[in-house]
């Protein structure tokens, strides 16, 4: 375990602070999650950083502040702001059909039934808009999202939802050969979208996504640990992932294998691996309004339209990966917000307004503006993602390792004096 600094930022009780590593550090000891590195920064600086546990169990190889982490779903605001970036350009706007540029969703169909025969479909009232994609409300889908049929269907013709075997050409083919789980705009349905939209990125720009990311965000931003794969000189400081082996109730590694070079399918949805560091810097800039250091990516009003519900109240009724999802939360261009902290303490804690948006494999971050703070939480837990996976959510982990994180985020608040 790490702790910088000897005060801890203001506000914060030193009794407070000290309390969440002796928390999270039981759920190691028990077996639950093999480590952690949780970084808390307020009002200018960095108030904690813990670092408990092993990146590789086997070696004894510790957490360390600059660990590595796949950080999946983490990816998508990356990739939104991107977007945003070449809305304020006027490279696109939000109600955009995406076939301006992606003639490969074109005259699109849906299923009647979203866990039906493939083939009874009809065709979209309407084209997918940006907004749609940046929303969740394209109509498209993930594998461990859906049910039946088109579950299936899109492992066979996609691939897994990570490290898949095709080019961002063939792929958006393959996709926009299988039909939509909805029409356009009805619902918030967790998918792809978030892939077709640095796609979208790359064809808007003409060079490849991963490109764009790195010379206009990743590399002003200075996230120099920031990418789409691990390069060989930095595989030692890689955390690998875990799932609790049902056969033996023990840690299992299932990580993935290193690529040799970045690969063609760099998934603007989830594929990029970083650092507690490097991704504060992003948390950092999306808390300042879309400022960092000095360099701007977004305007404040760009980040405000982003930071706010654009879900209907329909919408938030419809479960999210079986579970109520959202009560007292709400739906931007990218990333998640609390509209109501009474009602969404249930899943965590924040103040009104707090934004951000998690990874499958467990990582976690916060912005409070209210608060002034940035929450980063960082583990490497596999759920599965395969076909129909959403309705085993809790499989393959134990309730340890699913509740270290709302400890983490209730100690935070309870440091700053706030019960949540």
């Amino acid at each position: 375990m790490a702790m910088d600094g000897n005060q801890p930022a203001s506000g914060f009780s030193a009794e407070g602070l000290a309390a969440i590593p002796a928390a999270l550090d039981g759920v190691v000891k028990a077996g639950d999650l093999s480590g952690f590195v949780t970084l808390l920064w307020r009002k200018g600086e960095v108030a904690q950083v813990n670092t408990l546990g092993y990146r590789d169990v086997e070696a004894k190889a510790p957490m360390t502040r600059d660990t590595l982490f796949r950080i999946a779903s983490m990816t998508k605001p990356i990739t939104s702001i991107a977007a945003l970036m070449l809305m304020e350009e006027g490279k696109l706007k939000l109600d955009d059909p995406i076939t301006k540029w992606l003639p490969e969703f074109a005259d699109m169909q849906v299923l009647k039934s979203a866990t039906g025969p493939l083939d009874e479909t009809y065709p979209a009232p309407r084209d997918i808009t940006i907004d749609d994609l940046m929303t969740h409300r394209s109509g498209l889908a993930y594998g461990f999202t859906s049910i039946g049929p088109i579950a299936h269907a899109y492992v066979e013709k996609l691939g897994p939802p990570l490290g898949g075997p095709h080019g961002p050409d063939a792929w958006l083919r393959h996709l926009g050969e299988l039909p939509l789980s909805y029409p356009p705009g009805e619902r918030f349905h967790y998918s792809h979208a978030t892939d077709v939209l640095g796609f979208l990125v790359g064809r808007v720009e003409g060079k490849p996504f991963r490109d764009v990311l790195v010379e206009r965000i990743l590399g002003p931003l200075g996230m120099t640990d920031t990418d789409f794969w691990c390069p060989p000189e930095k595989r030692d400081r890689m955390a690998k992932l875990y799932k609790i082996d049902p056969a033996t109730d023990a840690l299992k590694d299932v990580s993935f294998p290193h690529e040799d070079a970045p690969p063609a399918f760099c998934a603007g949805g989830g594929g990029l691996i970083s650092t507690a560091d490097d991704y504060l810097k992003f948390a950092r800039l999306m808390l300042n309004g879309g400022e960092l250091d000095g360099m701007r990516l977004v305007k404040p009003e760009t980040l405000a339209l982003m930071t706010a519900n654009r879900l209907t109240d329909e919408q938030r009724a419809v479960p999210f990966m079986g579970i109520p999802f959202w009560m007292g939360q709400g739906f931007g261009l990218g990333v998640s917000m609390i509209t109501d902290p009474v009602k969404q303490a249930w899943m965590g804690a924040g103040s009104e307004g707090a934004f951000g948006w998690p990874g499958a494999f467990g990582t976690w971050w916060q912005a409070d503006p209210q608060e002034d703070l940035v929450m980063i939480y960082l583990i490497q837990n596999s759920m599965e993602l395969g076909p129909e996976a959403a309705s085993q959510l809790a499989t393959g982990q134990r309730m340890g390792g699913r509740a270290a994180l709302p400890i983490f985020q209730k100690m935070t608040y309870a440091a700053l004096g706030k019960e949540m």
